[in-house]
């Protein structure tokens, strides 16, 4: 048996343009287990949805995976042929995409989309692909299942959208799922509502889910791990109750930070200073070097730091981390 159901080692997933070589993930390593959920928390940018696509040999041109090793119950995805990893998608690994919008075809109902990925993957008819698009429909809370087959993305809600998008995600009960901001845009019953709905496959299942946000919230009440991505690489890597109470990167220091609290009276913002890295042609230096108030000479000349461990199950990408008292 495999250490771990799956493993994303040393990846490098990089856009060569005519304005030089973007590094959008550099050096991304990662694991997972059956029945858990890791969280994949960062800014914008930070490489979490590339290093996603990377999984599934979904990265758009010119992007390429230029170094690392992704592995699935063992195998290696990135030697796989076109045909073998069309075999994975969707049933064995599946992605639900951030922007349901984009992710849906605009032209064909949602209920053929629906179906298309049972029919793909399995040996069932037309009509009894139509029943279990219905079926899972109604089960992800949209009402009128049967009529609502024959609309189109356009005539739903962002919120109907994105349950369409984790029906087709889950429709074969796969073993690995990312969710790529499965919530971002939506109101808070209806963010609460997507949230219960993965809660319920891992249960269920007993599947492994990558849950890809920006929002500490959604990472505190559904994950047990939590990678925190800045400039391409994992910059500290834990579990989630000790990634709470004492983040150790100044990064991840710094997003606590901006998050105004009630118990503690802090309703100011406290935003972290300056901007995201630009990842063209990237140095290789610690990405958090030019916003961080704690860098020291050591960070300015040293490589970008190894991500080690520094506590028990704790791993950190930093020269001089937060101190605690």
């Amino acid at each position: 048996m495999p250490a771990h159901l799956l493993e994303i080692k040393d990846l490098h997933t990089y856009f060569t343009t005519k304005e030089g070589v973007n590094k959008a993930v550099n050096g991304v390593s990662l694991a997972l287990d059956e029945d858990s959920i890791l969280g994949v928390v960062g800014e914008s940018g930070s490489g979490k949805t590339v290093t996603a696509l990377s999984v599934l040999q979904l990265v758009p041109f010119p992007g390429e995976v230029v170094k690392g090793s992704i592995t699935y119950n063992g195998a290696e995805l990135l030697t796989m042929t076109s045909e073998q990893i069309r075999h994975i998608r969707g049933k064995e690994i599946s992605l639900i995409f951030q922007d349901a919008g984009a992710a849906l075809n605009p032209v064909i109902p949602i209920g053929k989309q629906v179906e298309e990925i049972v029919l793909e993957h399995t040996n069932i008819g037309g009509r009894r692909a139509r029943a279990l698009a219905i079926d899972l429909l109604g089960q992800l809370g949209i009402p009128d299942a049967k009529n609502m087959l024959s609309r189109y993305p356009f005539q739903l809600s962002g919120g109907m959208a994105q349950r369409v998008l984790m029906a087709i995600g889950v429709a074969l009960e796969p073993k690995v799922l990312i969710a790529d901001e499965p919530t971002s845009n939506l109101d808070v019953t209806l963010q609460a509502e997507i949230l219960h709905r993965l809660s319920e496959l891992r249960e269920k299942n007993h599947s492994a889910i990558m849950l890809i946000t920006h929002d500490l919230g959604v990472i505190a009440q559904m994950t047990q791990t939590v990678a925190v991505m800045y400039g391409g690489t994992i910059v500290e890597y834990t579990d989630t109750k000790s990634l709470f109470a004492k983040p150790l990167h100044p990064y991840t220091s710094g997003l606590f930070k901006a998050i105004p609290r009630l118990d503690t009276g802090q309703q100011a913002l406290n935003p972290i200073r300056g901007a995201p890295p630009k990842m063209i042609d990237a140095p290789d230096l610690c990405p958090f070097l030019e916003r961080c108030g704690k860098a020291t000479n050591q960070c300015r000349t040293m490589p970008v730091p190894p991500l080690l461990e520094v506590e028990p199950n704790h791993r950190l990408a930093c020269y001089n981390p937060v101190v605690y008292p």
